[in-house]
């Protein structure tokens, strides 16, 4: 299966369940452009042109068919692979790309002042992190339970916002740029699952109605008690439903 990440750390999003996944699949994750360590893009930085370097991955490694599973941001670029027929079975953990206006608006305002934060205390964020309440008060948008989390779990994706190249690029496209087309029935090119986080604040769960509805071949699976990151709040429930739902 071939893991894309969200807007943070790369690969190491997927330090929480990876090792797990790896037991049962053949796991690839990928760094996208400006992130972990692959370069930057030349040119504009937007859905479609991330969704273009996946693609160019997958035909360049032989990988047509691989099961793709992605979070956030990645999730969206799953979901558009799996709309323009690429991949095969596809997991999508709170996908981005499926706002309203105004929610659209309010993700930008929002996590826009949160990044700079990270920036802004970049040296101390290791320690920070390290307590329950430094984490409570750095991750209350993206966790439903911060102050539960291990430090090495939540460390490499905030430091990822802080240092990522194309962070504000990628911001910029999601939260200006086209929302996600959707694929009609019978047109995936294998199945489509997508996974949100009851609790999430960053893409909130009525969302969700506006995903199946684009997608709607795909099966919704809700995690109770989880915010934006499912491999943070429900490791073991996000590692069980990709496997469900992969081959």
């Amino acid at each position: 299966m071939l893991m894309v990440h969200g807007l943070g750390a790369g690969t190491r999003s997927w330090d929480p369940i990876v090792e797990d996944l790896a037991e049962h699949r053949e796991v690839i994750a990928v760094d996208l452009p400006g992130f972990g360590e692959t370069p930057a893009l030349a040119g504009e930085v937007s859905i479609a042109s991330l969704t273009d370097s996946v693609t160019e991955f997958i035909r360049e490694q032989g990988l047509d068919g691989v099961s793709t599973v992605g979070q956030s941001m990645g999730g969206r670029i799953v979901l558009e692979l799996a709309r323009r027929g690429v991949g095969g079975d596809t997991v999508a953990l709170d996908p981005g790309g499926f706002w309203s206006d105004r929610e659209q608006a309010v993700f930008g305002a929002t996590l826009r002042p949160s990044i700079a934060l990270v920036r802004a205390l970049r040296g101390a964020l290791p320690s920070l992190l390290g307590n329950p309440a430094g984490r409570t008060l750095l991750l209350a948008q993206l966790s439903a339970r911060p102050w539960a989390l291990p430090r090495d779990t939540v460390l490499p994706d905030v430091l990822g916002l802080a240092d990522s190249p194309s962070t504000r690029d990628a911001l910029n496209a999601l939260t200006k740029g086209p929302k996600q087309e959707g694929a009609p029935a019978g047109t995936a090119p294998g199945r489509v699952t997508i996974g949100w986080g009851r609790r999430d604040l960053v893409t909130v769960p009525r969302q969700a109605a506006r995903a199946t509805e684009l997608f709607p071949d795909a099966v919704l699976h809700w995690f109770e008690r989880c915010g934006h990151f499912p491999q943070w709040d429900s490791p073991r429930e996000a590692t069980r439903l990709i496997l469900d739902s992969t081959s």
